[in-house]
């Protein structure tokens, strides 16, 4: 038997371990597994500098670099994030909805755990301790494969949970981390049906792609972040230029970033030279099209139809402009990953025809993309963003990590 089905095997078992437990039980394994992280910070730390380095040498972008990187701070919101968890009501169990037939038949539907959940994700090690919180509360077990280039961060951190658990008298197979760095492990892992009930991908659109196109096992397909802004005619430009400074660069290597913006032909005289100002402070390189290149005269580089489909995940920005709203969500739904997109008006009938019919998983009015996170939005950690439309669509908590079933009861009830 190899390492792999042994690995799915422990997984199974722990999965209907998972199922006796009590919401008590877990959250106060979840407290505990929180605590334990914060006392394990120091090793955590080293073992992500060991992938830094590594990840430097490679040369690897600097947007990547900052999703790799742990600090104390982000280990504590780590922490935090397992904590929120156990605030949230408990998702297994619920009847959402209850009849009864004609023949006297009784119905209930129940959720349920999904089961053995599978996550394939790429350098972002926070990534491991939000699965396990989420997958957990929800009742499931959870197998990580994580990328070779936070593979030591990720160990770590395995390491820190299971040890928690066990001391908590819960299994510690509620958690496992695939080790090896082989793909063909990985493409193995896609195809372990009789283990793996749903498998979730996490990180850019290659490896995204290698999951819904070569897994046997349900796949929640969560997206890449080609994230717009639309400045509409009637917008309150003092608003506007802190809300694009905070979506473009409050942290570029996020999928919730801001790539491209949408200006109305309107304002973009009054407006561009301040925004392009205040981009330049930040070091944003501006791709723009004709009509905003002609206000800008100098310091942008002309636009091409790739760049407005490309998520940078850089200190770069898109700029398309346009006539009117229409013509903005046109461009949106042309170009967009289905992820984030925002419109900054004071114009309430044009806000809700662009929450109407842009088509994404989130959309906002004068506000930043930045939002579209489960810890902002009160979920606890997220388990990641999906941009598809089954059976989760947007930040997936804990109901998004319950399927259910129907449990009828009868009293001698035969079919004619």
């Amino acid at each position: 038997m190899s390492e792999l089905e042994l690995i799915g095997q422990k997984a199974v078992a722990a999965k209907y371990d998972m199922q006796q437990l009590s919401t008590q039980d877990k959250d106060r394994a979840l407290l505990a597994v929180a605590d334990h992280l914060v006392k394990d910070t120091e090793q955590i730390i080293k073992s992500n500098e060991q992938d830094m380095e590594r990840g430097k040498q490679k040369g690897m972008h600097p947007g990547m670099l900052d999703r790799l990187k742990l600090t104390p701070e982000r280990i504590a919101s780590m922490a935090d994030g397992l904590r929120q968890i156990t605030q949230l009501p408990d998702p297994v169990g619920k009847v959402l909805e209850e009849f009864e037939r004609p023949n006297g038949l009784k119905i209930k539907k129940i959720s349920v755990p999904l089961g053995v959940i599978g996550i394939i994700y790429e350098s972002r090690p926070n990534v491991t301790a939000d699965a396990f919180g989420l997958c957990f509360k929800a009742g499931n077990a959870v197998i990580l494969k994580g990328g070779s280039d936070a593979i030591s961060s990720n160990t770590a951190i395995t390491c820190s949970i299971r040890k928690a658990l066990k001391e908590a008298g819960i299994t510690e197979n509620a958690i496992q981390l695939i080790e090896s760095t082989d793909r063909e492990v990985t493409a193995q892992f896609m195809r372990m049906k009789q283990y793996v009930d749903v498998m979730i991908p996490r990180g850019g659109a290659g490896l995204i792609k290698a999951v819904v196109e070569g897994a046997s096992i349900p796949v929640i397909e969560t997206g890449t972040g080609n994230c717009h802004i639309y400045v509409d005619k009637d917008a309150d430009l003092n608003k506007a230029i802190p809300i694009i400074i905070n979506a473009k660069t409050q942290r570029i290597g996020v999928c919730n970033a801001c790539e491209s913006l949408v200006l109305h032909k309107d304002i973009e005289q009054a407006f561009l030279p301040a925004l392009a100002k205040a981009l330049k402070e930040k070091q944003v390189e501006i791709r723009a099209d004709k009509e905003a290149g002609e206000i800008l005269e100098d310091g942008y580089i002309p636009a091409t139809e790739e760049d407005f489909a490309t998520e940078y995940l850089d200190y770069i920005i898109s700029i398309k402009t346009v006539s009117d709203v229409s013509e903005a969500i046109a461009h949106i739904n042309r170009y967009n990953t289905g992820h984030s997109d925002a419109i900054l008006t004071e114009n309430p009938k044009t806000a809700q025809q662009f929450l109407n019919q842009v088509d994404s998983a989130c959309v906002y009015v004068n506000a930043s993309t930045r939002f579209t996170d489960g810890f902002e939005f009160g979920f606890g950690a997220e388990i990641g963003i999906s941009t598809q439309k089954l059976h989760a669509r947007g930040p997936m908590g804990l109901k998004e990590l319950n399927s259910y079933k129907y449990q009828i009861v009868g009293n001698g009830q035969i079919r004619s």
